[in-house]
């Protein structure tokens, strides 16, 4: 070609001719000094991988180039090159292979120019041995091919190939010499171990395996011990064997296979033979392997999709499910695997419209199923399919998608303005969480989708925090006591008005005049040093007082929390108030009257002094919790909400048939406290303040009402409960608890509290919790008496006084109302002598029960 050719040696020594016309590359290469017939056998030249250049071995004749790669042995001490450590040369990089391994790395990328005067173009036939002159080989550069699967398009590296020859002969020559030429990277090793640690850093496409004598390792063995490891699954092993001779007759390769080698080879040195065998390697059982590892994470895919997916054959038989699918059908991969679907027992698992269900998936697109005919194409069911249909049939996607494109649909219509809804920016938080759920059910499995269905559909109520309650059937003293107490009734008959037979606006003037604290009577004062335990009688302070509880216990609460001192009032003002307000209860009522309201007072203080609680409120919170406690049911007519709404009663009409009494009571005990000044309690405080400590007032009364009763709760435990059990966890800390100054969470404590408060009547000592149980029962019957008089609505059915079981309608509420609630707030306020209490007071009534006994007590222990 009339060009001036050089020599360029790969960094592994490999020696190749380059057309001068290429030294303008721009890779970079170093020049060495060599005289024009300068020999060159055994040459090891430095490149910048390189760290040392040994010396030149035993010359060759002058003018004469014998071309080989020069070899740095490693680990055995072989004599050809010097010992050293075991460093393989790759792509410009100096590494380690792997520690004592004995291995060498040719490659034929970076390059180092030596010129030399008598050599030909390189573009000549490849010579039969190694030993020619270089000026007829041409080398290929390593290089990335390009692999499609399907649609998949993949992109393998240069093959890695191990050779795997106890000691150099024409043989390995001649596979490293191929894979020079084939762009392949080359490794080999000595000795078995060296072999597989090389195999484990680099996991070799192709292993070539001296078979050909067995005095230096057993090749059968190094096959099986690299089969032994994970890598090899996509490994191609060969064995070199040794000709047969004419007189014996070729051996089987069937004991080659079982050792785990995929191919044998014939001993022949010939480069052109190597190079052939290694070339069909590569486009056979190398690709096929690639595409084999792409079809791994094809179902490493599939498995971690979240809609069914099955593959069966064209006779539907199962071939794959992905863990989305058994988790619809309930059956584990190996009890679907070559079956079909339709002829699978049928069990719990499996119900008996289980094909429609799915048929029914597969038209919303929630089940892929897909199937292969006998030529291995695989194919999408149909929508209309049926288990035992044999049509080999598949889905035109772009058409149906495309389908009435012509024309705009109404969906297409309906698109813009459906946008600009999602887009809106203001928005409800319970529209953010049901688009949220909207998002998710369309990558999700089909008992997932459905389980999203029957949440939207709850999310979409207004009562969520309301328990759904079954039929009266099922149990008719909880349905009724939670229908009373949790509806507002709205079921009215007109001309039936429910008015007040007395006027709820006293005036106080005939009361005594107020007297201070150390006025107390001594055996009032004797009953009221015990106010702090739980277990105080409140019954026994009733009776000592005639009915007048609430002042003394106020007076005495009131002043060990400070009450007159942040208010800034006398005491005769306080006990002015507390007069007042008593004054309001109702003491005809057999349960709401000041009695209780003194009983909330003490349970209320009571939750004030635990350590929690303490630590979580301001002063102004723990005054605004006594005093709402204090004023929660003044003026309680003895009747709940839904009598009041349905008699059409003043206070409904008023209040919108909304929290009726519950509002009622703010307004009022406001309404009575700032009317004359002798009992203005709040006369003397900043107006901030006061705002601050009427809204406090007003919103834990309001939390006393019954039909938000499952809101506060939950709240309270998702908020308070849970934060505080993940961040006191191995803690024995019982204060300062997660965002125990964050406004909303006081909030939510101060609800909890005074609700816990209004019905702690369970968790009293037994005695006093029948007491109660007794009255609450009383009030409810008069109740219902009234309602039957007046041809009302009747609220709770089951309180009639003729058949009412007492014990039945206390579980009821326990089972649904308490226990929970003082599960919460015990984990909060830690109080096991309450949990203790209502232990034992549900055994009583649990024991009543099953003696099917109606009353408070047996009629043993009357």
């Amino acid at each position: 070609m009339g060009c001036t050719p050089s020599i360029h040696v790969s960094q592994s020594g490999v020696i190749y001719c380059r057309d001068s016309d290429e030294s303008n590359s721009p890779r970079q290469t170093s020049s060495l000094s060599q005289g024009p017939t300068a020999p060159l056998h055994g040459l090891f030249v430095q490149t910048d991988a390189a760290d040392a250049m040994p010396p030149s071995h035993a010359a060759g004749p002058p003018g004469a180039v014998r071309v080989r790669r020069s070899r740095a042995e490693l680990g055995s001490g072989s004599s050809t090159g010097s010992s050293g450590p075991a460093v393989t040369t790759c792509r410009g990089r100096r590494r380690h292979c792997c520690s004592s391994a004995e291995a060498e790395t040719q490659t034929s990328y970076t390059s180092v120019k030596v010129p030399v005067e008598h050599f030909a173009c390189p573009h000549v036939p490849l010579p039969e041995e190694p030993q020619t002159s270089c000026s007829s080989f041409q080398v290929c550069e390593v290089s990335s091919a390009e692999v499609r699967i399907g649609p998949m398009r993949l992109t393998q590296d240069p093959i890695q190939v191990l050779l795997i020859f106890a000691k150099e002969d024409s043989q390995s020559d001649g596979f490293w010499w191929a894979c020079d030429r084939a762009g392949y990277r080359c490794n080999i090793a000595r000795t078995p171990e060296s072999a597989l640690e090389c195999f484990l850093d680099k996991h070799h496409e192709i292993i070539v395996i001296d078979h050909r004598q067995t005095r230096n390792f057993d090749a059968e063995a190094v096959c099986r011990s690299i089969r032994a490891t994970n890598p090899s699954e996509h490994t191609v092993i060969l064995a070199v064997v040794s000709q047969a001779s004419d007189d014996r007759e070729e051996a089987s390769v069937l004991p080659l296979l079982h050792a785990g080698f995929n191919r044998r080879f014939m001993e022949n040195s010939s480069i052109i033979a190597c190079y052939n065998e290694l070339i069909q390697i590569e486009h056979g059982e190398v690709r096929s392997q690639f595409k084999l590892r792409a079809c791994n994470s094809v179902f490493t895919a599939l498995d971690h999709c979240h809609e069914a997916i099955e593959i069966t054959s064209d006779d539907h038989v199962i071939q794959y499910v992905n863990p989305a699918f058994e988790r619809m059908m309930g059956y584990h991969k190996g009890e679907l695997l070559g079956k079909e679907l339709a002829d699978l027992p049928k069990s719990d698992k499996n119900r008996a419209d289980l094909l429609d269900t799915i048929n029914t998936c597969i038209k919303k697109g929630k089940i892929h199923r897909i199937h292969r005919d006998s030529g291995d194409n695989s194919q999408t069911e149909p929508p209309s399919f049926r288990h035992k249909s044999r049509r080999k049939e598949s889905i035109d996607v772009k058409s149906i998608s495309s389908r009435g494109s012509d024309a705009p649909s109404l969906q297409n219509r309906r698109y813009p303005s459906m946008a600009r809804i999602h887009s809106m920016t203001i928005e409800a938080p319970i529209t953010k969480v049901i688009n949220i759920i909207n998002a998710a059910q369309e990558n999700s499995p089909v008992t997932v989708a459905e389980a999203l269905d029957r949440v939207l559909e709850i999310l979409r109520t207004t009562e969520l925090y309301s328990p759904q309650l079954g039929t009266k059937d099922e149990d008719p003293h909880t349905s009724d006591l939670v229908g009373g107490l949790m509806t507002d009734g709205l079921r009215r008959l007109s001309g039936n008005e429910y008015v007040f037979t007395k006027n709820v606006h006293q005036s106080h003037s005939h009361l005594a005049m107020p007297i201070t604290i150390n006025d107390v009577p001594p055996s009032i004062a004797q009953l009221l040093d015990n106010e702090e335990s739980w277990d105080f009688n409140i019954f026994e302070l009733e009776a000592i007082t005639h009915k007048r509880p609430l002042v003394y216990l106020g007076l005495k609460v009131f002043s060990r929390f400070g009450v007159c001192e942040f208010l800034n009032c006398t005491e005769t003002t306080l006990r002015a108030w507390l007069q007042v307000i008593e004054a309001n209860y109702h003491s005809s009522n057999a349960y709401h009257n000041s009695t209780h309201a003194a009983d909330v007072l003490h349970a209320t203080a009571f939750f004030l002094g635990k350590e929690r609680v303490k630590g979580s409120l301001d002063q102004l919170d723990e005054v605004a919790a006594l005093i709402a406690a204090t004023v929660h049911d003044v003026d309680h007519p003895g009747r709940t909400n839904s009598f009041l709404c349905n008699a059409g009663s003043e206070l409904a009409v008023l209040y919108n048939d909304t929290a009726v009494l519950e509002s009622h009571h703010t307004a009022l005990a406001f309404q009575l406290t700032v009317k004359d000044t002798k009992c203005n309690i709040f006369k003397n405080i900043d107006r901030n303040h006061y705002r601050t400590l009427r809204q406090a007032i007003i919103d834990m009364v309001l939390a006393t009402e019954m039909t938000k009763h499952f809101e506060h709760v939950n709240k309270f435990v998702n908020s308070i409960n849970k934060p505080l059990a993940a961040e006191s966890e191995g803690s024995d800390c019982e204060c300062n608890p997660a965002g125990k100054n964050f406004p909303e969470n006081q909030t939510l404590i101060k609800r909890m509290m005074i609700k816990c408060a209004d019905v702690a009547n369970p968790c009293r000592p037994l005695d006093l919790c029948i007491e109660w149980a007794g009255r609450i029962s009383e009030e409810y019957f008069a109740q219902t008496d009234e309602e039957k008089r007046q041809g009302l609505p009747v609220v709770m059915p089951v309180f009639d006084r003729n058949t009412c079981s007492i014990p039945k309608s206390q579980i009821s509420f326990i089972d649904y109302f308490i226990t929970d609630m003082f599960d919460a707030w015990d984990a909060f306020a830690h109080l096991p002598a309450l949990m203790q209490h209502l232990a034992d007071n549900y055994k009583h009534w649990k024991t009543l029960d099953d003696l099917k006994c109606k009353s408070l007590r047996l009629p043993s222990d009357s």
